[in-house]
C-alpha cells in the first residue's frame, strides 16, 4: 500500500513538474508550449492572476488571451488576489488550490512590506511549507509511534507467518487473520493508520505544487541569486553553475528523509525480502527525483528542500523522545521488578524469623 502511495506521489510530481499528459499551457500555433526566454518556465492557461505588466510573461499572455480561461484584462493583480477574486472551475480548486496561493501571496505581502522586494515570495514558499509541515506532524508523529509498535510485535507476527507458512486453505487463513488481529489489538496497532495518513498529505502535497503554477509573479523575483521561475538546467546553460546547488539539495533531502521513513517501514515488515524491496524504492526515487529536479523551476525546489529538510529533522528528534520514552519505561519496569524481588526477600526472612514459613 505505502509503495502505491510512493508511485502516485512520483507521478503526479512528473505530470504537476512537466506539464505532461496536461493541455492547460499556452501552445503556439504548432500546438508546442511556449517558453519564456528569461527562464524557460511553461505558462499555464488557468492562472489567478496576472503577471507584471511589461513582463515577458505578461507580453505571452497578451498575445494568446484566446487561450486563457480567464481574460487577462479581468484578473487581478497577483497582490491584490482573494478566493473570490476568479470564479471557482471544481471543488478540488476550491477547498485546496486557492486557499494555498492566497496564503502564499499573502504572506509574500507581509514579507515585501518589511523590504524584501525580490526574495518575498520565496520566504513565503518556504514558510509556508514549513507550516503545513507543522501542522501535519501531530499525524507523522503517530504514525512513528505505531511504527515502533509494529516493530515490537514483529517477533509475534513473524511466528504467525511461519506457523501458517504453506497452507492455503481457508480454515487456516481465517485463523491467521484471527491471530494477527489479536497480536495488532494486544499492541495497540492499527495497520492503516501509516496509509491513511500518508493518503492525507497528498491533497495538500498537489494543492501546494499546483498553486505554484498558477501565481505568475512567483517567477518574477529571485532568492540567492536564483530567478524563481528559471531551473537548474536553464541556470547552468545560462553559465549559472550555482543551480547545481538547487539538485544536489534536493537529491540529499529526498534521500535522507527517505531513507528513515522507509527504515522504519522495511522494520515493520513481515517479509524477508522487505529490506531489499525498501532500498530498491529509495535509490530509484533518489534518481528519479533528482533527474527530474533539473527541469524543476526554483520556486518548487525551494518548497521541496524546505519540507523535506524538516522531515529530516522531525524523524530524528522524534525518534530520539520516543526511543528515550521507551527506556525509560523499560527501566522503571525493571526497577518496579527488583522493588518486588527485594520485598519478596524481605517478607521471606520476616517469615523465617517469626516461624511462619513451614
Amino acid at each position: 500500500m505505502k509503495n502505491k502511495v510512493m508511485f502516485t506521489i512520483l507521478i503526479g510530481f512528473l505530470l504537476l513538474t512537466t506539464g505532461c499528459g496536461s493541455s492547460k499551457y499556452i501552445v503556439d500555433k504548432d500546438g508546442k508550449q511556449i517558453l519564456t526566454e528569461s527562464t524557460k518556465q511553461t505558462l499555464r492557461n488557468d492562472i489567478f492572476c496576472k503577471p507584471s505588466e511589461g513582463t515577458e510573461a505578461y507580453k505571452i499572455y497578451e498575445e494568446n488571451e484566446d487561450q486563457m480561461k480567464f481574460k487577462l484584462s479581468k484578473l487581478p493583480e497577483c497582490s491584490e488576489f482573494t478566493l473570490t477574486s476568479t470564479k471557482n472551475t471544481s471543488l478540488w480548486e476550491t477547498v485546496f488550490v486557492k486557499p494555498v496561493a492566497f496564503l502564499i501571496l499573502k504572506l509574500g505581502n507581509v514579507f515585501k512590506d518589511w523590504g524584501m522586494t525580490k526574495a518575498y515570495l520565496g520566504l513565503s514558499l518556504i514558510v509556508i511549507g514549513l507550516l503545513i509541515r507543522i501542522i501535519i506532524l501531530p499525524f507523522n508523529i503517530k504514525t512513528q509511534k505505531q511504527s515502533q509498535r509494529l516493530q515490537k510485535a514483529m517477533p509475534k507476527l513473524q511466528r504467525i507467518e511461519k506457523k501458517y507458512a504453506g497452507r492455503t486453505d481457508q480454515e487456516s487463513a481465517m485463523l491467521k487473520a484471527q491471530e494477527t488481529m489479536a497480536v495488532y489489538n494486544e499492541m495497540k496497532v492499527n495497520p492503516l493508520s501509516s496509509c491513511l495518513i500518508s493518503l492525507i498529505q497528498l491533497p495538500v502535497f498537489f494543492a501546494f505544487l499546483s498553486a505554484i503554477y498558477k501565481i505568475p509573479t512567483l517567477y518574477e523575483g529571485e532568492i540567492f541569486s536564483w530567478n524563481l521561475g528559471m531551473t537548474p538546467q536553464g541556470g547552468v546553460a545560462a553559465g549559472n553553475y550555482t543551480y547545481l546547488i538547487l539538485v544536489a539539495l534536493i537529491i540529499l533531502t529526498t534521500y535522507f528523509s527517505f531513507k528513515y521513513t522507509m527504515k522504519q517501514s522495511a522494520a515493520a515488515s513481515t517479509t524477508v525480502d522487505a529490506g531489499s524491496q525498501m532500498k530498491f524504492m529509495l535509490y530509484f526515487m533518489t534518481i528519479f527525483i533528482g533527474f527530474s529536479s533539473f527541469f524543476l523551476p526554483t520556486a518548487i525546489a525551494l518548497y521541496w528542500i524546505a519540507t523535506y529538510a524538516f522531515i529530516i529533522v522531525q524523524t530524528y528528534v522524534t525518534n530520539l523522545i520516543l526511543n528515550k520514552g521507551n527506556k525509560e519505561k523499560h527501566s522503571n519496569k525493571e526497577l518496579k521488578k527488583e522493588t518486588k524481588k527485594i520485598k519478596d526477600k524481605i517478607k521471606e526472612k520476616e517469615g523465617m524469623k517469626y516461624g511462619k514459613n513451614e
